[in-house]
């Protein structure tokens, strides 16, 4: 059982990692290995439900936009064909999610994964930065082939260490997708996406022994701090830094290694 202490270093983990590209699930499972933290893998959910509550309140406009769009059938304008891009993106995350849903689960028990994971990281963060603009047209619009790439990174990104906001990210910006859109597309895709996962593991919500007040804790620390780390991440995007967090994803993922090998 979860301490109101625990949830709330959980709640601030999620919110600042979820945004940074350095994985908020391998960051969750580090923090549960090291300090000897158990709980199902539904609170990590309703953690991610707290950023999404972030997205909603820093994107509602678009959200609005996108919804009025698809209200009216209107998939030629720019929203339109967003929410449409944005569906699209959602069919190989939850194919693929669903498919693989016990591998996935499995590497949460693992710090050796989640090291590697996160040297993988990096270098798609790395990679993407250096590159952005000189295989594909640069500041392009998202288009559907952008958007099932994007989708199948998300997927992937479902392995805790890999960065769901940096491997979506990148991904576009490998692209040529301007870089405010690739930001911003990877952040309202997270919407069907925790949809999705709270879905997938509702069933055991009943079953799950949790302290909804502990719970309520840890996924309002979640979308507070989530608030300042997206403010954060959109200016780091903007200004083409995200090679920074590559460095920091190589020097956790080599310490990791070391501490499993030992």
């Amino acid at each position: 059982m979860l301490t109101v202490l625990e949830a709330l270093l959980l709640g601030i983990i999620q919110g600042i990692t979820e945004w940074l590209p350095v994985s908020s699930s391998g960051h969750l499972v580090i923090a549960q290995q090291l300090l000897g933290i158990q709980q199902p893998i539904v609170f990590d959910v309703m953690l991610h439900v707290g950023t999404l509550v972030v997205v909603l309140v820093v994107f509602w406009r678009d959200i609005v936009k996108i919804l009025r769009a698809i209200a009216k059938l209107d998939f030629k304008s720019e929203h339109g064909k967003l929410g449409l891009f944005v569906a699209l993106a959602s069919i190989p995350t939850a194919v693929i999610g669903y498919a693989f849903h016990d591998l996935f689960a499995a590497a949460f028990s693992s710090l050796f994964a989640v090291a590697v994971a996160l040297l993988v990281t990096g270098f798609v963060l790395f990679v993407s930065e250096k590159n952005f603009g000189k295989t594909q047209v640069p500041n392009k619009k998202i288009g559907a082939a952008d958007s099932v790439l994007v989708g199948i990174a998300q997927a992937i990104a479902i392995i805790p260490g890999i960065s769901r906001s940096g491997l979506t990210i990148s991904t576009a910006l490998l692209r040529g997708v301007k870089k405010e859109m690739a930001a911003k597309f990877s952040f309202l895709l997270l919407v069907p996406a925790v949809v999705g996962a709270l879905a997938l593991e509702s069933k055991d919500l009943g079953a799950a022994s949790i302290d909804w007040f502990v719970l309520s804790i840890g996924t309002t620390a979640a979308a507070v701090v989530g608030y300042f780390a997206l403010k954060f991440l959109l200016r780091i995007v903007l200004q083409k830094k995200l090679h920074m967090f590559a460095y920091y994803c190589w020097i956790v993922g080599l310490i990791l290694i070391i501490v499993s090998i030992v």
